[in-house]
């Protein structure tokens, strides 16, 4: 499992024909610059999830031994599956489907109200991921990003979160940041697979960040943070801004676009007529534009365009 937050980045995932891609929540920090996944909110979560289905479905499945199509799986945002009142979740939860275009849902947590929503879900219709371990919608509460498990009595918890949501009728269940000995004890208890995100090698499967990843934050001369459980695959950050700098230098000194990538030209015949209309009209284009530079000097914004770094012509007279 992958996760993927857009168009272009749903394309990439499907292209290496990884089975699950994950809508996550993590788009507020990685795409959004929010300093946690809180502020996310359910439309913004829509909106993330239709740009990934989208990218999907036009990098095409051939149904003859190709690319698969993925499975779909968004998460439910904080503050959209938490209350009392189960019905808020599963009215969500349809939204994700039908809006968001997603095949299942992911919620956090392994306490008894967290499985008799999932069980709510299910039974309405919805396929639900579960999520224990690290939850980083609840860090106001955990204090922060911190790793789980550690204690034997916390890791027993775990195992009993993990059966607890299997029997509400979760379809698999992802450990983020425990024990490689924990998430082994729950993948051999568990039916079900298991997901691990920092979380060793024996789970069933392994989910990443698509930015930590490919080291889309990268750069040639500092690094971004990255969690110790992320390998990189790639330093695609070095490569944009490799990029960026470069079509800087080539605009400043004049090699780009050039003659190669000025495709459109006139014929002869009508550069010929469209210089003559100029010639026509160049006394009254040369007053309009004298006009114009005169309005804009008695103009606020004539000083705004100077704050950007431009030079007014009249400063070199």
């Amino acid at each position: 499992m992958a996760t993927a937050y857009d168009y272009p980045s749903a394309m990439h995932v499907h292209r290496a024909n990884i089975d699950i891609i994950l809508v996550g929540d993590s788009c507020a920090m990685v795409e959004l610059g929010y300093e946690t996944t809180q502020p996310m909110t359910l439309d913004q979560m829509i909106h993330h999830c239709q740009a990934v289905k989208r990218g999907v479905h036009a990098d095409g499945d051939d149904g003859a031994g190709g690319k698969n199509k993925p499975l779909l799986v968004g998460d439910m945002v904080f503050g959209t599956y938490e209350f009392a009142d189960l019905d808020v979740a599963l009215q969500n939860s349809y939204k994700m489907v039908k809006e968001g275009g997603m095949d299942a849902v992911k919620l956090e947590g392994g306490s008894k109200h967290r499985a008799e929503t999932i069980r709510h879900i299910v039974d309405g219709g919805v396929a639900v991921m579960g999520h224990i371990g690290l939850t980083p919608q609840a860090i106001s509460v955990i204090g922060g990003f911190r790793a789980q498990g550690r204690t034997a009595s916390r890791a027993r918890e775990m195992l009993d979160e993990a059966l607890r949501l299997q029997d509400a009728g979760a379809f698999a269940i992802v450990l983020e940041c425990v024990p490689s000995t924990v998430a082994q004890a729950v993948t051999e208890t568990l039916e079900i697979p298991t997901i691990g995100i920092g979380a060793g090698g024996q789970t069933s499967g392994q989910v990443l960040v698509y930015h930590d990843m490919l080291g889309m934050m990268s750069h040639p001369h500092h690094e971004a943070f990255m969690p110790k459980f992320c390998k990189q695959y790639a330093q695609v950050g070095h490569a944009i801004t490799q990029g960026l700098e470069q079509f800087k230098k080539d605009v400043e000194d004049g090699t780009f676009p050039g003659e190669e990538y000025s495709p459109y030209v006139m014929d002869e015949a009508e550069k010929n007529v469209f210089e003559s209309l100029l010639e026509k009209d160049s006394a009254e284009r040369m007053n309009r534009h004298a006009e114009a530079a005169e309005k804009l000097k008695q103009a606020d914004e004539y000083e705004q365009l100077s704050l950007y770094g431009g030079r007014n012509k009249s400063d070199d007279k």
